[in-house]
């Protein structure tokens, strides 16, 4: 008798519940506040599933931790304003995220991507664009430790990190310790806020 899922069995489910969230998602948005925040939420759970079955672990190469896949919120430049964010693995380690190495809307195929620019491009998806889009005027990671405005990342071993290390060897620093909050501010509808768990990286919005 089976008794107990396969990792296989594990990741159709997520990828089920993935899907069924995108189509039971919009009931609740209200305004454009709610929408940035539950597509956030969405694409978070996209990323946390593909940094599962997307292993970027190579004992041969020592500084394989920093091709994790990663969310960077970033400041569109100062002719733009605003706020943008992309999610990518860093391939080839130049530390800048670049379109090819992005994740794809798999809704849209779309690039989950910008350039400081913040422009609206046929080929990437306009939700990352959250003050153009939504009117964000503020991001704040209570976890983050980086120069950006914040960075999630997320292992293979189900593990949540805030920064990746410039070190070789180093793939277990920066993981997050206790709860990870993302808060989104707009002038005109208040706050929201999304809580990543550590040691399990479970992705809720914050009540």
């Amino acid at each position: 008798m089976k008794k107990s899922f396969t990792l296989f069995e594990l990741l159709i489910v997520i990828a089920i519940l993935i899907i069924v969230s995108t189509f039971t998602i919009y009931k609740y948005e209200d305004n454009n506040l709610e929408k940035a925040t539950n597509r956030l939420v969405l694409y978070l759970k996209e990323l946390r599933y593909q940094a599962l079955i997307d292993s970027k672990r190579d004992n041969d190469e020592l500084f394989w931790h920093k091709k994790r896949w990663s969310l960077k919120f970033l400041n569109c430049n100062k002719n733009v304003g605003g706020i943008y964010y992309v999610i990518y693995s860093d391939t080839n380690m130049t530390g800048h995220p670049g379109l090819e190495e992005s994740l794809s809307d798999p809704l849209t195929n779309k690039k989950i991507y910008s350039t400081n620019k913040c422009e609206y491009r046929p080929n990437t998806s306009k939700y990352v664009l959250l003050t153009k889009e939504f009117g964000i005027d503020e991001v704040n990671v209570s976890c983050n430790n980086t120069s950006s405005i914040g960075q999630i990342s997320f292992g293979d071993d189900g593990n949540v990190y805030t920064k990746l290390s410039n070190f070789e060897n180093s793939e277990n620093e920066y993981k997050l310790e206790n709860i990870c909050t993302v808060e989104l501010k707009s002038l005109k509808e208040g706050t929201s806020s999304i809580v990543i768990e550590s040691n399990t990286g479970f992705i809720s919005r914050n009540k």
